[in-house]
């Protein structure tokens, strides 16, 4: 492995921490209770690096602006389409703050998610994990499209899940229970 000096220290980290969970409580309530932590730094990133009032209020904004761009193209007034689009460069300057706000988490949890996604999948315990779903579930939580994306490995049974796609469930669940304990106001993960 070429970055085997860098993860392997790592990786010895991330079995102190985390595989005393797995062996405890197994693969599948382990990888429920990594992606239950990785969540909730992620969601307190959000919390601690965005301005939810300032970022609310430029949401707010482009959408005003881009309901007066529809309006003006509609009406077909050329009066009116040049003075929507004098305002596109304020427009552009919102946009530009809006995404700046929303990659500032992104930038300070990328590395850190994606060495542990690392660790999980070279993890014989967790990358063996097959969660089988009973129909109804399957069906609800729209795993069929997921399998659309992502394909499972042969012997896989159909109705089941892989560690990825059980982390992603436990991710997405637990993202959304922490965004609305925690108080924030805009959408995303």
């Amino acid at each position: 492995m070429a970055f085997e000096f860098i993860t392997q220290p790592i990786f010895g980290v991330l079995d102190f921490v985390f595989m005393p969970l797995v062996n405890m409580f197994g693969p599948m309530i382990g990888v429920f209770i990594i992606s239950t932590i990785v969540a909730f730094f992620i969601t307190l990133a959000n919390k601690l690096l965005v301005d939810q009032d300032r970022l609310q209020f430029v949401q707010k904004e482009m959408k005003g602006f881009q309901k007066e761009m529809m309006a003006a193209q509609k009406s077909g007034d050329p009066k009116e389409m040049a003075r929507v689009q004098s305002k596109q460069a304020e427009f552009m300057d919102l946009q530009k703050e809006m995404m700046t706000n929303s990659f500032k988490p992104m930038i300070v949890t990328m590395i850190p998610i994606l060495l542990i996604f690392w660790w999980m999948a070279a993890e014989p315990a967790i990358g063996k994990l097959v969660v089988e779903l009973p129909s109804f579930v399957f069906y609800v939580l729209l795993v069929p499209l997921f399998h659309t994306f992502y394909h499972q490995s042969p012997g896989v049974p159909y109705m089941a899940i892989e560690w990825l796609g059980w982390y992603i469930l436990c991710s997405f669940a637990m993202s959304l229970l922490f965004r609305k304990f925690m108080g924030l106001k805009t959408g995303g993960m």
